[in-house]
């Protein structure tokens, strides 16, 4: 309500002077019409402000779903870097005398070590010209051909890779042993080669020697490449192809949580306590680079994404607000000839839109916070919301709604006051 005050001065009751009139519009009358203007028209003020919901909303999703996978890309990568050694050949020995740095019981060694969990030795077995993976014994129409890599890896390497096996098993000491002729292949490569179950028993062929296909993976917790290889005991590799020739060994060994640095300093000489220089410790680097790298690329795409929702509420507000001063010209003019300033229109209007930018960012705020705590649950994450960025949001909403009603108060106030009365 627009209070119409004027100056008076009585004396005696009888009023001698009469100063211009005087008008104001108070806090209270003006978060009033804000009010009413909003709740007179609800579907149009929901639709207007569905842009700044999904604008906030996105926002505070988007970061509050960045800082949670941060946290997880974190996790992960720690517990890879606390859990995990490679040893490697160094190749400082006569190859003649001693063809392999690794010695036989290379894996029972490893394991007798305090914090180790399970560690193989592998190598990429290098094929003679024209050998090649088939699923028959010739490659012809009947049978597919692969390019698959063949590792020698031992029963060591399969239980410190951590597979995730779909069909099947993976082979054990008693295979490694025995040098028996088995393989355990990536569920990739099991389509490529047309093995879709191992009930049958099928064999692939590396070369003229045909495997026994006894486990197929579709995932693996450490050495991800082994998806994309063929995996044949160590023992089998060396009676059919000998030692490794142009690539070194090397071994994988899992750790007790944070036992990873002390393993490293003790597998060179637990392995060849005789030669110790014939190895070399890997402990993983600290990946701290790349998770930095990985969060500020999620935050920026996101946080893009999160802008152009928050410009497409914007310009729905403007829109929407410049199509209600066109509707109510009538009531401004009504509210200029009862007294009302150029600056009492603005700052209505901009009160208006204001108001429908605070509460498309309240709602987008819960909305955002209930998505974030939705996809932690499902994925059994823990979300991470900084407090801040909730406490920022609606102001962000006000913030907008503020921005675009600029204009649209702007030109509301520049309407004369008998031009609006006359329409």
């Amino acid at each position: 309500m627009l209070n119409l005050r004027r100056n008076r001065a009585e004396r005696g009751g009888t009023p001698v002077d009469r100063g211009a009139g005087r008008s104001r519009l108070a806090t209270r009358d003006l978060l009033s019409e804000a009010v009413a203007g909003i709740v007179q028209r609800p579907a149009r003020s929901v639709l207007t402000s569905l842009g700044t919901v999904l604008g906030v909303g996105a926002f505070i999703a988007v970061l509050g779903l960045t800082g949670t996978a941060a946290a997880q890309i974190d996790t992960r990568f720690n517990r890879l870097t606390a859990t995990e050694v490679t040893v490697e050949d160094t190749g400082g020995r006569d190859a003649d005398r001693v063809p392999l740095a690794f010695p036989r019981s290379a894996d029972a060694r490893m394991a007798r070590v305090n914090g180790v969990e399970a560690a193989g030795v592998y190598w990429k077995i290098r094929l003679a010209p024209g050998q090649s993976v088939r699923s028959s014994q010739v490659g012809n129409a009947n049978g597919a051909v692969s390019q698959t890599p063949v590792v020698a890896a031992s029963p060591g390497v399969l239980a410190a890779a951590g597979p995730h096996y779909v069909q099947g098993r993976g082979y054990n000491a008693f295979h490694e042993s025995h040098g028996d002729s088995v393989a355990v292949i990536g569920s990739a490569t099991a389509a490529r080669l047309g093995i879709l179950t191992l009930r049958t028993q099928p064999a692939i062929f590396i070369g003229d020697t045909a495997f026994t296909v006894v486990g197929i993976i579709d995932d693996v917790e450490r050495k991800p490449d082994l998806l994309l290889s063929i995996m044949i005991p160590r023992a089998s590799a060396e009676r059919i192809w000998g030692p490794p020739q142009d690539e070194r060994a090397k071994m994988l060994v899992s750790t007790d949580l944070g036992a990873a640095a002390q393993v490293a300093e003790e597998a060179a000489l637990a392995l060849r306590p005789d030669h110790p220089e014939y190895l070399r410790s890997i402990p993983p680097a600290d990946p701290k680079a790349l998770r930095n790298a990985v969060g500020n690329d999620l935050g920026q795409l996101f946080l893009l994404l999160a802008v152009v929702c928050l410009f497409i509420g914007a310009v729905g507000i403007a829109n929407t607000t410049l199509v209600a001063v066109m509707e109510r010209i009538g009531e401004i003019g009504l509210r200029r000839a009862l007294g009302a300033r150029s600056r009492h229109i603005t700052l209505q209007f901009l009160a208006e839109s204001a108001a429908l930018g605070l509460v498309g960012g309240v709602t987008g705020t819960s909305l955002g916070t209930a998505v974030v705590v939705g996809v932690s649950l499902q994925k059994e994450w823990t979300p991470v919301v900084d407090p801040l960025t909730l406490a920022a949001a609606p102001a962000l909403g006000l913030a907008t709604g503020l921005l675009a009603g600029l204009y649209p108060a702007w030109r509301a106030a520049r309407i004369p006051p008998v031009d609006a009365l006359r329409r």
